[in-house]
């Protein structure tokens, strides 16, 4: 599904250059559960950038479902983020004027899908969540374990096969985090490939395959 060849990503930092990745080749077979892990400023974010199809390697190449995506546009690159992958951050990204409901409904709004179906699905996916009571609440009304949640059903309202998780628990106490994790692999049990970036030992211990990248290369590939 995802197979990185010699990716380099380089950075200009004044008057240097800075290999954020330095010669990376990965494959992630459909249905993994991947935790990506190092150091601050290891490229851990830019690797996940990467596969996420948010930033473009300078060299090598990175294929998705077989596809070069080092040869597609913008505009299809955009196309193939919205079926094919779900993002959760850390931040949440939640629009602050919208409620629950519309926040998981806009990416059905950005790729055109009928009202009459957007609005089922929305509710389906809030109930999975437990959210149904809060579908009218906009983020400032809800905790940051319910704002995570919104954001993991935003990210898969479109069925993605993929879902990138970028430190999701780093701003919930420990029994959000808890509950997030257990969301995010429930949906890993289903079928869907789980990618997480985080700092944390006992989150890595959790995925069945560790990556470590020190210095933009992968030092250690471990199953567990």
């Amino acid at each position: 599904m995802i197979r990185l060849d010699d990716v380099e990503r380089i950075f200009t930092v004044g008057d240097q250059q800075v290999h954020a990745l330095d010669h990376i080749s990965l494959e992630i077979e459909q249905g993994e559960y991947v935790a990506i892990m190092g150091p601050s400023g290891s490229g851990k974010s830019t690797l996940l950038n990467i596969i996420g199809l948010l930033d473009r390697p300078d060299h090598g190449r990175y294929l998705l479902d077989d596809i070069d995506t080092t040869t597609r546009n913008q505009q299809q690159l955009a196309r193939l983020r919205a079926e094919r992958i779900g993002f959760v951050f850390q931040q949440f990204h939640l629009i602050p004027r919208m409620t629950a409901a519309e926040n998981v409904e806009l990416p059905m709004v950005l790729a055109g899908i009928d009202p009459t179906e957007r609005g089922p699905r929305v509710a389906v996916a809030l109930e999975a969540m437990g959210l149904s009571e809060r579908a009218a609440h906009r983020p400032d009304q809800l905790s940051g374990g319910q704002r995570q949640r919104v954001a993991i059903a935003r990210a898969t309202i479109m069925r993605p096969a993929i879902i990138l998780a970028d430190e999701p628990t780093g701003n919930l106490d420990r029994a959000s985090g808890e509950e997030v994790m257990k969301t995010l692999e429930a949906m890993h049990a289903e079928g869907m490939t789980l990618i997480l970036v985080t700092h944390d030992p006992t989150l890595g211990a959790r995925a069945g395959r560790k990556l470590s990248i020190v210095d933009g290369r992968i030092v250690a590939d471990e199953r567990q």
